[in-house]
C-alpha cells in the first residue's frame, strides 16, 4: 500500500474537515502530491498540489478555502478544507502527481449537508 487516506466524514455546510494521507517515503520524499476528489459520475480532478519544497497550486474551486500541507520527515499529507460546500461532497484521494500512477488508496468520503 503506498497511500492511505483519513479524516473524511459528515459535515455542514460552512464547516470545516482535515483530511490526511500517510504515503511511502519511496513516492513522497521525490514527488510533488496532490490531493484529488472523485464526485459520483464525474472523473477525477486534481485539487490542489505541494511540491517537495513546498509551492502549492490550487484548483479555482478550492482556492482561499483549501489549505495543502506536507511534512517531509512523516512522509504525511494534509488537507485543511474550510467553509465547505455542497459540491465539495466527493471522495477524496492523495497521490504524486505523476501521469502514471495507478496504486490509489481507498480514498476517504466527504460529504457536505446544505
Amino acid at each position: 500500500v503506498q497511500v492511505v487516506e483519513s479524516g473524511g466524514g459528515l459535515v455542514q455546510a460552512g464547516g470545516s474537515l482535515s483530511l490526511s494521507c500517510a504515503a511511502s517515503q519511496s513516492i513522497f520524499s521525490i514527488n510533488a502530491m496532490g490531493w484529488y476528489r472523485q464526485a459520483p459520475r464525474k472523473a477525477r480532478e486534481l485539487i490542489a498540489v505541494i511540491s517537495v519544497g513546498g509551492d502549492t497550486y490550487y484548483a479555482d474551486s478550492v482556492k482561499g478555502r483549501f489549505t495543502i500541507s506536507r511534512d517531509n520527515a512523516k512522509n504525511r499529507l494534509y488537507l485543511q478544507m474550510n467553509v465547505l460546500k455542497s459540491e465539495d461532497t466527493a471522495m477524496y484521494y492523495c497521490g504524486p502527481t505523476l501521469p502514471n500512477f495507478a496504486s490509489w488508496g481507498q480514498g476517504t468520503q466527504v460529504t457536505v449537508s446544505s
